[in-house]
């Protein structure tokens, strides 16, 4: 079993390849213990060229509230009232540290996320 770094998109293409091809075989077969290498290798060649930053926290707490069904209103307990969730999702307002802590308890999204900073809008005179 000759397997080797992936040093360019060429070798990165063909290891995707190589996955897809052994994608299937049985576990504890020489085909997964190759399935099992080449998919670090990838992963850490990904994480070098192709890494995707993190989003803010208002565009993380947007695509959680889509992909989860959720409204405004389920942000309430976590954020504060109707008016206060708008404003944060509006960036009008930052989140506070116990906004984040509710945040990432009730449903258990990653704090070091929602900390990170991000524009505010300013509030119109």
């Amino acid at each position: 079993m000759e397997i080797k770094a992936i040093h360019d998109e060429a070798g990165y293409r063909a290891a995707l390849a190589e996955l897809d091809s052994i994608w299937d075989a049985p576990k504890g077969s020489p085909g997964s213990d190759r399935m099992e290498v080449l998919t670090i290798l990838v992963a850490d060649y990904e994480r070098q060229h192709h890494a995707i930053e993190d989003p803010d926290p208002v565009a993380l707490l947007e695509h959680v509230m889509e992909a989860r069904g959720l409204t405004r209103k389920d942000l309430e307990p976590c954020i504060g009232s109707r008016a206060r969730v708008s404003e944060v999702l509006n960036r009008r307002r930052p989140l506070t540290l116990e906004m984040i802590r509710r945040l990432a308890e009730q449903f258990d999204l990653p704090a070091e996320v929602l900390v990170r900073s991000y524009p505010i809008r300013p509030r119109a005179a």
